[in-house]
């Protein structure tokens, strides 16, 4: 499979190609389930939009970024019905990740791609955990009828792998049977206000090899007002920022997601934090490169 170039890359620069690229970028703009509010299937648009308005510099990392190489994909086909959808998916990822050495970042769209998005990595991963942060556990076995529901974004992967919830402030009736069970550590976000102390306990959970999945409702509204089940008492932007990079700096991150951005009309906030977001993991994962 050969990737095209999306029209509207991830920041100014050159383009270069995913062989080349340090990182790929594939957006997803799939949205069949949100249960509250709309928009994520215009999330990863707004976001490749907001890139634009990032300064190449970072300056927290003191690099930029972009020089390493990051290629922006064209999406896959997100109007596929639900049983075709998801196996297309899949299949879409295992082939970038033969087509390319970049690490690949996914923007959606609604959380439940992330059980297309997993598998490729499960499969050439043995020892693969999930750090997920998010304000939902999102372990129900279904949810109005689909078990690709957006609520049921982990519970799949959370029967073969480890997964390990941060942020976590909304658990439903019929997914409180699966929280801190079986492969699953849950970290209910009042429980730890000890954010030292969560640093330490997610490094001794997870493997050395990790996908990170980001909901961006698990920020508070305040950072991430823009999606579509907010939740208040989330993570602040630089309580994350920390957590993220002391994963990044200690595991080998070989996947992340973020997820979840529905654009508010006359607001930018979310669809800009979104975009630097995902350049500042890249600076993070960039210095074990």
């Amino acid at each position: 499979m050969r990737f095209k170039p999306a029209k509207r890359q991830f920041l100014f620069g050159e383009l270069p190609g995913p062989e080349a690229a340090a990182f790929a970028i594939l957006p997803v703009p799939y949205e069949r389930t949100v249960s509250y509010g709309k928009g994520t299937a215009k999330g990863p648009a707004a976001v490749l939009d907001a890139s634009y308005q990032l300064e190449l510099w970072d300056e927290e990392t003191k690099e930029e970024t972009l020089r390493r190489g990051i290629f922006t994909a064209a999406p896959p086909d997100c109007s596929l019905p639900e049983k075709k959808f998801f196996p297309y998916l899949e299949r879409t990822v295992d082939a970038l990740l033969d087509a390319t050495g970049a690490l690949p970042f996914f923007i959606g769209g609604e959380h439940s791609i992330t059980q297309a998005l997993l598998p490729p990595f499960m499969r050439r991963h043995k020892d693969l955990s999930i750090l997920h942060f998010d304000a939902h556990a999102d372990l129900r076995v279904s949810y109005h009828g689909s078990e690709r529901s957006h609520a049921c974004a982990v519970h799949p992967a959370s029967r073969t792998n480890r997964l390990v919830q941060v942020g976590i402030r909304s658990v439903g009736s019929d997914e409180k049977q699966f929280i801190g069970k079986g492969n699953v550590t849950t970290h209910l976000m009042h429980e730890c206000l000890d954010l030292k102390k969560l640093e330490r306990d997610v490094l001794r959970e997870l493997t050395d090899t990790v996908y990170l999945t980001i909901d961006v409702d698990g920020f508070d509204p305040a950072v991430m007002p823009g999606t579509g089940t907010p939740q208040p008492g989330g993570f602040q932007w630089y309580e994350a920022m920390r957590l993220f990079k002391t994963v990044c700096a200690a595991k080998t991150v070989v996947g992340v997601d973020v997820v979840e951005v529905a654009p508010v009309k006359g607001s930018n906030i979310t669809e800009l934090a979104a975009a630097k977001l995902i350049y500042r993991l890249m600076g993070y994962l960039a210095a074990g490169r």
